[in-house]
């Protein structure tokens, strides 16, 4: 196929009025299609149903300790849940606590704890001069939606097929002691699919922080989502590593089974060293009774164990995976070798990003709403919402059916053609 920026004008005319007319077709057919969010579809939701079975008014309400959830303790998680979500994280069961159905919560306290009350006793963020967040790029909204909230200065950095750019991240935490903290998504990112390398992850334990109340938030939401059963990605465990390099408090890992089972209605937990727990813990015997440990208990019952888990993920990646390939098979069909959009093939995940021409995320996602296909805002990956490139867009297949997905991927496929002949021609 040939690459746009090499046709001639008349070549480029005759290539618009032609995606005109489709674009025209495209208006007729009255789509309501939605890839604006990484919400599991129907059918997923449908796996966890059993659970709903597993407690009621005649279940067996205590834990293998005894400890009957239907009352007050165990405010740190259940025994069972604990070692359920440590197995999925990849740590020890004393490392983790168990919350409530959002790690997206978490991650606020986390930040708003050290606003208010400081990291470990530091001085508080919020009376410091300037409080810095490093932020991969492309990455999470709701990650920088917190930090904006707060009035927290946020710093984009390059997100690579291994990782963040290190040599700035190194160059940042190092030698500012105003950078108190870095987003990540170490693996199957939201939004790229990437996941960090073995030297990334090595790289990022052996970080020397200027400022001794810095740490590293990391964000394994999809730590067992994989698409494939036969490539999966696997990445270091950052704790371990962090030990190993003499900076054990310098993480905070969260997770949840948001996706795992239902959103809303799963569990959350926060891993990482117990001189950050027991600092954590002071704050959290102020602020709850205790989290829903029915639901805990339902969870663990369920799940029974991480091959359970993995199974029940197994069942996650068939639904999926034809989702997934719909739209690379669109992709690669209708865009290989035309010069005007790139994108990353996940292994895992729920997202799919795809970088268009500089200048164009906007315009094509707003022809592709014009036609009935939402999805996700362009700049939305950014901090403040703002791309400087105006190239990114995230794509997330999980919702629509595989054929929905399909139907939508052609016209995302068609107002990128439009839209680039439109800037090329401008140029």
């Amino acid at each position: 196929m040939k690459a746009y920026k090499d046709m001639s004008r008349e070549e480029l005319l005759t290539l618009k009025a032609d995606l005109e007319e489709e674009f025209k077709k495209a208006e007729a057919m009255g789509l309501s299609l939605n890839m604006a969010r990484g919400k599991p579809g129907a059918s997923q939701l449908a796996l966890s149903m059993p659970m709903l079975d597993v407690i009621n008014s005649g279940a067996d309400m205590h834990t293998l300790l005894g400890n009957d959830t239907r009352n007050y303790g165990d405010w740190d998680g259940i025994g069972e849940c604990r070692r359920l979500l440590a197995d999925m994280i990849g740590v020890p069961k004393d490392n983790v606590i168990v919350c409530g159905n959002s790690s997206l919560n978490i991650m606020y306290d986390t930040v708003i704890r050290s606003m208010v009350k400081g990291v470990n006793g530091s001085t508080p963020w919020c009376q410091l001069d300037h409080v810095k967040f490093l932020c991969p790029v492309p990455g999470y909204d709701r990650h920088f939606k917190i930090t904006e909230l707060f009035g927290i200065d946020m710093i984009n950095i390059p997100l690579y097929e291994d990782g963040p750019d290190m040599d700035m991240v190194e160059q940042y935490v190092n030698n500012d002691d105003a950078v108190k903290g870095i987003w990540c998504v170490p693996k199957y990112s939201n939004p790229t699919g990437i996941s960090y390398s073995d030297e990334v992850v090595r790289r990022f334990a052996n970080l020397k922080p200027k400022a001794a109340d810095f740490r590293i938030f990391w964000d394994n939401a999809y730590c067992i989502h994989h698409i494939y059963d036969e490539i999966q990605d696997e990445i270091l465990n950052i704790l371990e590593e962090c030990e190993k390099s003499g900076n054990p408090d310098m993480v905070y890992i969260f997770a949840s089974t948001s996706k795992v089972s239902f959103p809303g209605a799963g569990v959350s937990a926060i891993a990482t060293s117990q001189n950050n727990m027991e600092y954590i813990k002071k704050f959290m015997d102020a602020q709850i009774i205790g989290h829903d440990k029915i639901n805990q208990l339902r969870h663990a019952r369920f799940f029974k164990n991480i091959d359970g888990l993995k199974a029940h993920m197994q069942k996650h990646a068939e639904i999926l995976r034809p989702k997934f390939e719909a739209v690379l098979h669109t992709l690669d069909v209708e865009l290989t070798g035309t010069g005007i959009g790139s994108w990353i093939k996940p292994r895992g995940g729920y997202f799919i990003s795809f970088n268009a021409m500089p200048g164009c995320a906007k315009a094509i996602v707003a022809k592709c709403k014009s036609l009935g296909v939402v999805l996700t805002g362009a700049g939305a990956t950014y901090p403040y919402g703002t791309d400087p490139e105006d190239s990114n867009i995230r794509i997330a297949p999980t919702f629509p059916t595989s054929e929905e997905m399909e139907d939508a991927t052609k016209i995302f496929v068609l107002c990128v053609k439009l839209v680039s002949v439109e800037k090329l021609l401008q140029e």
